[in-house]
């Protein structure tokens, strides 16, 4: 997520390098070949391509509130973490007690389940964000090269640590083997969780009524869970990503086509007041089809990259910044020692990620 104002024009300018080159050449050459070989058969009506760039941007409309859609949408999955998260760390604190216990605990071992139950489930926001960032098939940030430079110098936590040594963290040998031997370990760590406070209940350390709104909060975890794997696992559909970008590349190629003879036109009747503009005007083609291509081409890349809001660029939801707030949250509220918690994931490029 970027923290600062807006993207800077060299930012701009850097991520979109190669198409605004592309596209300026391209038009060069088209201008180039009308203009002075004489190919003067490759112009095209301009109302026809004034037509189809109506449908490309109905399109990439389309597309940009699509992605707007699921960034928003996993934004509010994760902000029901944080308060779910929250509700989860004051009820371990309060309901875990010897009132109602057969067989009273000493109040260190109760304090060592409070610090288990916690421990777990950081170790299951953790789980979770590692899950997030895997890489699907459909995924194309890091398929584009400036992207990729990007990325390399981007501070993404699942990148620098593997989830096998986060987990060592929060969990002991026993639980970290079953939970490694799982397909699913975010949802075997809420397994462990709900057997553990069937063990508390039955020592009669978890009141019945108690257990009963706990498990809620497991099942409420399980929910948003399952949205956010939701929004992962099922991306913006093919068939308009598909039609999208054809259709946009369709049009950026056919655009000098019409443009450089509408230009010609002009200079017909600007050298009445300008004579010599008939030699040079129609080359102010080459970077009006540039500026035009570029803003109908990084549209599309924005709506591109928004479309899976946890793959770690800098318009993504920050799910490992998220997680890390809430580890802070629940360990000092368990009033543990400030050096031993763990500082916020470091903020590179005026981008949390």
């Amino acid at each position: 997520m970027l923290t600062k104002t807006r993207y800077s024009l060299k930012d701009m300018i850097l991520w979109t390098r190669g198409e605004s080159l592309f596209f300026v050449v391209y038009a060069f050459l088209i201008t180039f070949l009308y203009e002075v070989i004489g190919f003067v058969f490759i112009d095209m009506p301009w109302t026809a391509i004034a037509l189809v760039g109506t449908a490309v941007a109905f399109i990439v409309g389309f597309q940009n509130n699509a992605a707007y859609g699921r960034i928003w949408e996993a934004r509010k999955i994760w902000g029901g973490i944080v308060n779910t998260s929250r509700s989860w760390g004051m009820m371990i604190q309060a309901m875990l007690s010897n009132e109602h216990a057969k067989e009273p605990m000493a109040d260190d071992e109760i304090d060592k389940h409070k610090q288990q139950l916690v421990y777990r489930h950081i170790a299951w926001l953790t789980a979770l964000r590692h899950a997030m960032r895997q890489t699907k098939k459909w995924e194309v940030f890091e398929k584009h090269r400036t992207n990729r430079e990007w990325s390399r110098i981007a501070y993404i936590p699942e990148r620098v640590t593997s989830l096998n040594d986060d987990l060592l963290l929060y969990l002991s040998p026993e639980e970290h083997s079953y939970v490694m031997s799982k397909d699913n370990k975010a949802a075997a760590l809420l397994y462990l969780q709900s057997n553990h406070l069937k063990d508390l209940k039955e020592k009669k350390i978890i009141w019945e009524f108690a257990f009963l709104n706990l498990e809620e909060k497991l099942s409420e975890m399980f929910d948003l869970q399952g949205k956010s794997e939701r929004i992962k696992n099922f991306p913006y559909p093919r068939q308009y990503a598909t039609l999208s970008h054809h259709f946009v590349w369709l049009f950026l190629l056919m655009l000098p086509l019409a443009l450089v003879s509408e230009f010609e036109s002009i200079a017909q009747n600007v050298q009445v007041h300008f004579p010599l503009a008939d030699t040079w005007f129609v080359w102010l083609a080459v970077p009006f089809c540039g500026v035009v291509s570029w803003i109908f081409h990084t549209m599309m890349r924005i709506g591109t990259v928004g479309e899976n809001p946890f793959e770690g660029s800098a318009n993504d939801v920050p799910i490992s910044t998220i997680a890390r707030g809430i580890e802070r949250d629940l360990r000092q509220l368990m009033n543990e020692e400030t050096d031993i918690i763990p500082s916020q994931f470091p903020e590179k490029f005026h981008v949390q990620m």
